[in-house]
């Protein structure tokens, strides 16, 4: 039994698929876990969520900004736009099946898997804010998943589009906690001078020279977690793997490669792939 860890798919199935059997994944017998953004921009996201879904206790991934998009598109707080490609999943027959079992995945994955100076990862979206520790994470993730999984999900992604409060503050209430928790765990990239999140830069890092602007993962002021961070969103970032955390983010959707790597022995697996997004 092997464990694979993977970044963002985005609709790109058939590059999923390639590069499980570049892998020899075993679907009986090995995991699969997907740092979120299933779906939206590739051709295929209807495939990626049958496929996952279809792993059962196999297969296992966080909730991305794109996969909640979806989840506000179906239901018509937002309109869908010709860009995701999304419009397949809204219209299949099992649509409902498809989106209530995406409604139900978590924003944070802990996984206790020893390997050399690591306890194990932790597998979000985008990351895990500096001023959270491991708990304090898991506790943030489980307050707006219980909302998310609730019958009061719609208020929840009715109210989820802004970006602030931009730092947490732990006498946060409502909305506003749970607006925080999920841009930090699905949009997070950068982290200001004063530990605020920023929501506009997509740069790779080497390119914000002003000082004004510190990867989340770098902030000095980061509270420890002994496990691997493991997370997508950042394709600017090229992919970067060491034993604190992993980007695995390449930009498959847009012509870069589709990223995995294995657990147990950290050999990671690329395969190129062709621009999908238009």
């Amino acid at each position: 039994m092997a464990t694979y860890l993977v970044g963002d798919i985005q609709g790109c199935y058939r590059d999923l698929r390639d590069l499980l059997d570049l892998a020899q994944f075993d679907k009986t017998q090995d995991h699969l876990y997907i740092a979120g953004d299933l779906v939206a921009r590739g051709p295929d996201s209807l495939d990626v969520l049958r496929f996952v879904k279809g792993l059962g206790e196999h297969g296992h991934t966080v909730l991305g900004n794109h996969d909640l998009h979806l989840l506000a598109v179906s239901e018509g707080i937002m309109k869908p736009k010709a860009k995701d490609k999304t419009l397949p999943i809204l219209e299949a027959d099992d649509r409902d099946e498809l989106l209530t079992w995406l409604r139900h995945q978590p924003l944070l994955i802990h996984e206790a898997m020893p390997r050399g100076d690591t306890l194990g990862f932790v597998m979000t979206h985008a990351g895990v804010p500096p001023c959270w520790d491991l708990a304090d994470a898991q506790g943030h993730a489980k307050e707006v998943e219980a909302v998310l999984q609730s019958d009061n999900y719609l208020w929840l992604l009715q109210n989820m589009y802004a970006n602030e409060p931009s730092i947490w503050n732990s006498h946060l209430e409502g909305i506003e906690r749970y607006r925080y928790t999920i841009n930090a765990f699905t949009r997070m990239r950068f982290i200001t001078t004063d530990g605020g999140l920023d929501m506009a830069c997509k740069l790779p890092p080497e390119e914000v020279t002003d000082g004004s602007l510190v990867p989340w993962f770098a902030f000095e002021q980061r509270k420890a977690i002994d496990e691997t961070l493991v997370f997508g969103h950042w394709a600017a970032l090229g992919g970067v793997i060491n034993d604190h955390y992993m980007g695995l983010d390449t930009g498959c959707v847009w012509g870069g490669s589709l990223t995995m790597v294995r657990w147990e022995d950290g050999q990671r697996f690329s395969l190129p792939c062709p621009i999908h997004a238009g």
